[in-house]
């Protein structure tokens, strides 16, 4: 019997023990775990600024880069925002070997902004963003990127931006005006009929070779007119739907957090469009019940973060915006986690839109005034606070015992995590590796010793400039 078939407590307890049973090469959240840190592997990260290799596109990276067993994972934007999610090796020995794999047009037919979550060999992540309605939320395997399943969600001002949250057999991800929804990870309904997404790959796999083998039999009749097919010609299986709350209630961009049995929910309000909530919101991980809601002041873009007995929420007036960056203001604050009461609440002289990073009872955190802030987790008292040589909208990560963060200027700092000192700075357009000026919207992450992040030249002074993703390590 399937888990969505079980009684509440058999439930409970298979996601208390999911995070122990996920891999050290699995990225099941936002961020890689509730702490939102970008590093799973309990790593240290590079003490020297040394560039180890550059992948240079005229695609622009606005997501947070994403590690699975083999493949670093990383969504792009192109002309007129067109989708790409590309797969690089991360022991490639040399550039034109870097790309594994990637999902363009037809398959991906919406702009993709979304991180995925990996788990057991799959990935799983969303597409649109704020000018689209409708979005898609798909599963493809890991080592080729052929699809498994996919979800539409239609509806206007739906789009799936946040990245998704993998627990044991359940999906749980945000959708815009979607509001939450959560569905199984492995049963899949295919042409009416349900079954697990183990027998839906070898129906999916068995007609694609027919249609190689078609395609063949074409080429040898008449290549000129031949067509090569494509993965929009197979069946497209859907995965089951559990639940799904707030649709056309709450409007959630942000990725969400599951603990413990809870998920944890941060809810917008759309000024222009007069649509959704401005919510702190706990929901029961079986069945998406409402357990506890907190108002909020702000709009949460930064979404939750998890540690010990309180969740931590970073908000701001704007959004990813540079023209708005003289007008931002932000806020952080800590709430139970049983119960949602307030434990404390600080303002911010600018706007904080990407997650909070909490290690060794430090929240860490980039604003949009340039700074960042590390902050005691249990009293919110400041303990230091870096500039940045600009604004930042990229969140920070935290390895060993470094805070790594990249701002609006293209420069990536490296701080001590105590005390905020200064360890090193790399300026991208100055580095004689790199030499390519860009903005960095994504958040950083750390995997195996290595830093992974990419910049994004959609609009600013360097605008429609080509991108690029750059590794950072010793070795």
């Amino acid at each position: 019997m399937r888990a969505w078939n079980r009684p509440a407590s058999a439930i409970l307890f298979m996601i208390l023990v999911s995070w122990s049973v996920a891999t050290a090469q699995d990225w099941p959240t936002h961020r890689g775990n509730p702490q939102r840190t970008g590093n799973v592997d309990g790593k240290a990260g590079p003490r020297q600024p040394r560039v180890l290799w550059v992948h240079r596109s005229g695609e622009q990276f606005v997501a947070s880069p994403v590690v699975g067993s083999r493949h670093l994972y990383l969504a792009g934007l192109g002309a007129f925002n067109s989708a790409a999610l590309h797969a690089f090796r991360l022991e490639a020995k040399s550039p034109d070997q870097q790309i594994a794999w990637s999902k363009r047009t037809p398959v991906l037919k919406l702009p993709v902004v979304s991180s995925p979550a990996v788990v057991g060999g799959r990935l799983v992540f969303g597409d649109g963003m704020h000018q689209t309605d409708g979005a898609i939320l798909h599963c493809l395997r890991e080592d080729d990127g052929l699809r498994v399943w996919q979800l539409p969600m239609p509806g206007r001002l739906v789009h799936l931006e946040g990245s998704p949250t993998i627990v044991g057999d359940r999906i749980f991800m945000t959708g815009g005006n979607a509001g939450v929804f959560c569905v199984a990870l492995d049963r899949v309904v295919l042409e009416g009929k349900e079954m697990n997404a183990a027998e839906v790959q070898t129906i999916l796999d068995r007609r694609w070779k027919e249609l190689l083998a078609r395609y063949e039999e074409e080429k040898k009749k008449d290549p000129d007119f031949a067509v090569p097919p494509n993965e929009d010609q197979l069946p497209k299986p859907t995965p089951k739907l559990l639940w799904q709350k707030g649709k056309d209630r709450w409007h959630v961009d942000a990725s969400l957090a599951v603990v413990n049995g809870r998920v944890f929910v941060a809810s917008s309000y759309l000024d222009d469009e007069k649509i959704g909530e401005r919510k702190l919101l706990c929901l029961q991980a079986d069945d998406g019940s409402l357990l506890w809601q907190q108002p909020l002041r702000l709009n949460p873009w930064a979404g939750p973060t998890v540690v010990d007995d309180l969740i931590l929420v970073g908000s701001s007036s704007i959004r990813f915006d540079p023209k708005l960056i003289p007008n931002g203001k932000g806020e952080v604050a800590a709430y139970e986690v049983a119960s949602g009461k307030l434990r404390w609440q600080r303002d911010v002289p600018g706007g904080v839109v990407s997650p909070i990073a909490c290690s060794k009872g430090l929240a860490i955190f980039t604003a949009t005034d340039g700074q960042v802030r590390a902050w005691d987790v249990a009293t919110g008292q400041e303990r230091w606070s870096q500039a940045g040589r600009g604004p930042f909208f990229a969140g920070p990560a935290v390895a060993g015992d470094v805070v790594y963060a990249a701002d609006l200027k293209g420069v990536v700092h490296a701080f001590e995590l105590a005390t905020g000192k200064l360890l090193w700075m790399l300026d991208f357009a100055k580095d004689s590796a790199v030499k390519a000026p860009g903005m960095v919207y994504g958040s950083p992450i750390v995997h195996q010793g290595r830093l992974y992040l990419a910049t994004c030249n959609l609009e600013g002074e360097h605008a429609r400039q080509p991108a690029v993703i750059v590794c950072i390590g010793e070795k």
